[in-house]
């Protein structure tokens, strides 16, 4: 395993790498390698295990009784997934974990984890904040989905979004992170739709962009929303 790379990672941040191999070792810690597509963690099971993607990436897909599906969101290498569903036990997933790409899982017990070993390591307890703070960032990007989609419609879907950016930039000017057809399945809207409510922002005076450079100008006029 490589234990440079976990270092890297948020779940292990200002861990000694002698220090993460002691944590794993007391977490009994096991690696698991899947094909592409294949199925993860599936809806309706309980887990106990939280993932943590070393190579490759999952993808966390809502099916529908009528057999379509969504991909809600997409996880890369040195991220978890499934932890909220680990601390719960018992609790079944409503979404199923696939792998987008050939993909290997590290997978932590959650309860090994949070519960300190007999020698209260420093170490281990070090590792208890960082997943902390991990599922408290996760649950304010979540939160702040909730407010960009509160509106039905798709101007202030992206107002709401943009405003988030300028807090977080400290800048009116700011480059997002999402292609168009990722800003619009974040934001819950059609792509084409979201492109033309951009156009027309642009035409209004209120944004100007280059691919997904923005600036948001001081001109707001009464009724934009």
């Amino acid at each position: 395993m490589n234990v440079k790379f976990l270092s890297d990672t948020m779940l292990f941040r200002g861990l000694r790498e002698e220090e993460i191999v002691s944590v794993l070792a007391c977490l009994n810690a096991k690696t698991q390698c899947f094909n592409k597509g294949e199925v993860i963690c599936r809806a309706g099971e309980s887990i106990s295990s939280m993932g943590l993607v070393l190579s490759g990436s999952v993808n966390i897909v809502v099916n529908y009784y009528w057999g379509s599906s969504n991909i809600f969101s997409h996880v890369g290498p040195g991220e978890l997934f499934a932890e909220s569903y680990a601390a719960l036990p018992g609790q079944e997933l409503l979404v199923d974990v696939a792998a987008a790409e050939p993909v290997e899982v590290l997978f932590l017990p959650f309860l090994r984890l949070t519960e300190t070993c007999s020698a209260s390591c420093p170490f281990h307890r070090r590792t208890i904040h960082n997943l902390l703070q991990i599922m408290a960032r996760k649950n304010l990007n979540l939160s702040a989905r909730m407010i960009h989609t509160a509106s039905r419609s798709i101007r202030s879907r992206l107002l709401s979004y943009f405003s988030e950016q300028v807090i977080q930039n400290g800048s009116n000017q700011f480059t997002i992170p999402f292609s168009r057809q990722q800003l619009a399945d974040y934001l819950g809207v059609d792509r084409s739709a979201l492109s033309n409510e951009l156009s027309k922002m642009r035409k209004d005076g209120l944004i100007s962009y280059r691919k997904n450079q923005f600036i948001l100008t001081e001109h707001h006029p009464y009724g934009c929303l």
